[in-house]
């Protein structure tokens, strides 16, 4: 009996390395992790209210509705090497029958050769419809610009935060009207970026649109789909696109783009003018 207990144990003794050999040899022949990023948001057809949450129709007369908009200010360039200095002066933004007037002149200020406005909504939101329908100015030099920004730098400073600009057009090249997505991937030269021209665009009221949701960005202009540009689901560094934005809108003078061709000083004054601008809220819709 004490003979068979000891084989038994050491039978025992054997199996039991064996099966954790044979345990350790099945992890180390397993498959190495292998990350798998979240899903890119799919495209639930989002639909907008009709009834804009936010809105300036431009009744007033004279200086824009303060509860409304604010402005930057002064000059230096604006990091393009621009040659106008923004006020925020009845000369350069004035409201009048129904229209926003904003005038880019040949004033010398601040060390700056140009005055002109470039003017900011105090509402902003993530995700939704803005419209602008307006007439741009003309003369070469011009760098008119219908666009957003975020209210916070969420990601870092630009681009990483993003920039969508949903009219920019310049004088030497009149009447071809872009719409362009900035951010850490694509910007400046390498933006994602559609054109659409606009044989009228300075002598004409067209109307300028962002559709922005969750999955995309679209642009149209005259209610025509210009451009479109997909969150691919990569994270902020194609898609810092949701955070709360804000509208600006101004004219430029000269710089890095505007000013390629040098600027006609005898084309100014010049004037955009908007009729209105709408904000639009999404309507949210499960995915």
């Amino acid at each position: 009996m004490l003979r068979f207990k000891v084989k038994s144990l050491v039978a025992v003794i054997l199996l039991s390395v064996s099966m954790v050999s044979c345990s350790k040899s099945s992890q180390n022949s397993s498959k190495p992790y292998v990350y798998t990023p979240p899903a890119a948001p799919i495209d639930s057809n989002w639909s907008f209210e009709t009834t804009p949450v936010w809105a300036d129709e431009f009744t007033n007369t004279g200086t824009p509705d303060t509860s409304k908009w604010t402005y930057d200010l002064g000059g230096g360039g604006w990091g393009n090497a621009e040659s106008e200095f923004y006020t925020d002066s009845l000369g350069n933004a004035n409201v009048a029958n129904g229209l926003l007037t904003i005038t880019a002149k040949k004033q010398n200020l601040g060390g700056e050769a140009f005055t002109s406005s470039r003017m900011i909504s105090k509402f902003s939101m993530t995700y939704g419809r803005i419209e602008v329908k307006a007439m741009l100015p003309s003369g070469r030099g011009t760098w008119p610009a219908i666009w957003t920004l975020p209210d916070t730098y969420a990601y870092g400073p630009w681009p990483a935060s993003g920039e969508v600009d949903i009219m920019e057009m310049v004088g030497y090249d009149p009447n071809n009207v872009h719409f362009s997505a900035h951010n850490s991937t694509y910007f400046a030269g390498n933006a994602k970026t559609s054109t659409m021209n606009i044989p009228t665009a300075s002598t004409a009221y067209h109307l300028y649109r962002e559709d922005w949701t969750p999955y995309a960005i679209r642009g149209y202009y005259d209610n025509t789909l210009v451009f479109t540009y997909v969150n691919t689901g990569q994270g902020s560094a194609t898609w810092p696109y949701d955070q709360k934005f804000h509208l600006l809108m101004n004219i430029a003078v000269g710089g890095s783009w505007g000013g390629v061709d040098g600027i006609d000083t005898t084309a100014f004054p010049t004037s955009m003018k908007v009729d209105y601008v709408h904000f639009f809220n999404i309507i949210h819709k499960t995915q």
